[in-house]
């Protein structure tokens, strides 16, 4: 809801400043609207127009690399724990605690996460006091800590399940870490301070409309189609800098295909092959 309601305040400032530069006009003295006085305004208002939408496309561009880059990580993030189920599968049945703890963790990520989507089916505990729209929180965090815990708890009986034991601990490692790195991605990333300045700069674009533009019902309707544009533009802008909120949001595939993997039976290990007797 802050998107909208970031667009819905920058589209009533701009409709405002078109507002006060019409109540204005006719306080202007007669020398103030000649010729020459409305060309000097026109092409300053050309050099804050494209000023405006150049730093406009700057923050399009920067939102929209901070989206694809949270979607590359949450497809990596998916991709870690398929990863690290396939290692708790081939260890064999001791680890069959470890995988239930990992797909009651993937199940109430995504429910709490996405709470829009259908949530998973399954036995798994429903996070009330998750934030929506992140993938942090305390109880979230505790269950995938506990995966971590019946991963040291393992006591390998052969040189086979010592190494896996060490793969499982560095799989669990970038788990660990590609989560933290998603909470923070979650946080918007524009600056206030400077989103003030820019809507201070269109207001003042939109307020030299009102001085400058003839007082016809077609000039007000292409003025008021502007500030749609423009407001519809920061929407997107904001939508994409928070990517787990709003209209515009991760897709959940990934992390549900993970889920799928996760759900499949384990199979039981295949005896390794004797060696030769030697001759």
């Amino acid at each position: 809801m802050m998107e909208i309601g970031m667009a819905l305040l920058v589209f009533v400032l701009l409709l405002g400043g078109t507002g006060l530069g019409v109540l204005l006009r006719p306080l202007l003295p007669e020398e103030h609207r000649k010729h020459e006085t409305v060309q000097l305004v026109q092409l300053v208002l050309g050099m804050l127009v494209t000023f405006a939408a150049l730093v406009l496309s700057l923050l399009t561009a920067s939102a929209k690399s901070s989206y694809d880059t949270a979607t590359n990580d949450l497809r990596a993030y998916s991709a870690d724990l398929i990863q690290l189920d396939a290692r708790l599968r081939d260890y064999g049945p001791n680890a069959q605690s470890a995988r239930a703890a990992l797909r009651r963790y993937t199940a109430a990520a995504i429910a709490s996460t996405w709470p829009q989507e259908r949530a998973p089916e399954g036995d798994y505990p429903r996070v009330a006091d998750a934030h929506d729209g992140q993938l942090e929180s305390v109880p979230l965090g505790a269950m995938l800590n506990t995966v971590g815990r019946e991963i040291d708890r393992f006591t390998p009986r052969d040189r086979y399940e010592t190494t896996l034991a060490a793969r499982l601990d560095e799989v669990f490692g970038r788990v660990r870490d590609t989560r933290w790195r998603l909470i923070e991605e979650a946080h918007g990333t524009i600056s206030k301070p400077f989103f003030a300045m820019l809507t201070l700069w269109l207001i003042l674009i939109f307020l030299s409309f009102g001085l400058i533009a003839p007082h016809n019902a077609l000039a007000m309707v292409m003025i008021a189609l502007g500030a749609v544009s423009i407001s519809s533009a920061v929407y997107v802008v904001v939508d994409l800098d928070t990517p787990f909120t709003g209209q515009i949001v991760l897709p959940s595939d990934s992390m549900r295909d993970a889920l799928v993997h996760m759900n499949q039976p384990l199979e039981p290990r295949a005896p390794l092959p004797a060696l030769p007797s030697p001759q």
